[in-house]
């Protein structure tokens, strides 16, 4: 089994996402909000406000999706869907997308995250 990391920077493009991984039958995911460090050091430790002009706007947030990969080949497809939509997380900005091994995944069959 492998979890799904996705870090979208994009924000707008949460909800084609979310419908691409459905179609992939990736459906066990959590999201929750989410701050870089450098933004977090521009915008909460004063010393480190110089670099406002280089992060960017204040409440500029990203959405970080946490998905389990329990069907063979739902990455696979899932990267195609992306692809198709013109989903492209090369391009500057969008964010980051990779998934990691899972030794060990202790959860009742039926659980949905």
């Amino acid at each position: 089994m492998n979890l799904l990391v996705i870090i979208l920077n994009k924000v707008e493009f949460l909800n084609d996402i979310l419908q691409l991984m459905v179609e992939a039958g990736i459906a066990n995911a959590t999201i929750f909000d989410s701050e870089g460090v450098g933004h977090y050091l521009a915008y909460e430790v004063p010393v480190f406000a110089g670099l406002r002009s280089i992060i960017g706007k204040e409440n500029e947030h990203n959405k970080t999706i946490l998905a389990l990969l329990e069907k063979k080949g739902s990455y696979e497809e899932f990267e195609n869907l992306l692809k198709k939509e013109n989903i492209d997380f090369s391009k500057t900005g969008m964010g980051i997308i990779f998934s990691i091994s899972l030794k060990t995944v202790i959860k009742a069959d039926e659980e949905i995250l």
